[in-house]
């Protein structure tokens, strides 16, 4: 993921809950149709107006209630490239990047602004604000991890181990 092309923010506030993220009512839907619904409560039209490579923009707390995965699975479902925050509900960060979805702390991200087009260079720990003309900083994302995202999460990113490593000892 080292050349990526500029997608828009779409600002949320402090405390988006997993529940607003993927509503418990709907949790028997397939993941695309729950997507659907992804952040109506807060936003009636994202899930139709956000697009593949779009970013997702919080304040403190983004992900906190409950453990669902479903949550950042809906985010992923629709395309969303990364989700910046200023922190995030800790099983919410941790679902996101073993589903594939790069999670972000960017301390300022307070600055961004709905609509600002964004370039995101998580191994470099850079996020360049097109519309405004400055950029922040992230903890880059290590190798292993930039791997693991790009395998398309942990199981994916297991699966393929595994089988490198059963090709491996089976040439021997």
């Amino acid at each position: 993921m080292t050349a990526i092309a500029s997608g828009t923010a779409f600002v949320f506030g402090d405390n988006i809950d997993t529940d607003v993220l993927a509503p418990g009512h709907l949790m028997k839907l397939p993941p695309e149709e729950l997507a659907r619904h992804c952040l109506e409560a807060v936003d009636p039209a994202f899930a139709r107006t956000v697009k593949p490579g779009d970013y997702v923009i919080g304040g403190r707390n983004f992900g906190m209630g409950s453990s669902r995965e479903q949550a950042a699975i809906s985010l992923k479902c629709l395309g969303v490239r990364a989700v910046i925050a200023q922190s995030f509900a800790r099983i919410f960060y941790r679902n996101a990047m073993n589903i594939g979805l790069f999670a972000l702390v960017v301390p300022e991200a307070d600055q961004i602004r709905a609509a600002d087009q964004l370039i995101v260079k998580p191994e470099a720990g850079e996020i360049q604000n097109l519309t405004q003309g400055c950029s922040y900083r992230c903890t880059p994302v290590p190798p292993h991890l930039m791997k693991m995202i790009e395998d398309g999460g942990l199981i994916a990113h297991l699966k393929q181990r595994l089988s490198v490593a059963h090709s491996a000892g089976m040439s021997d």
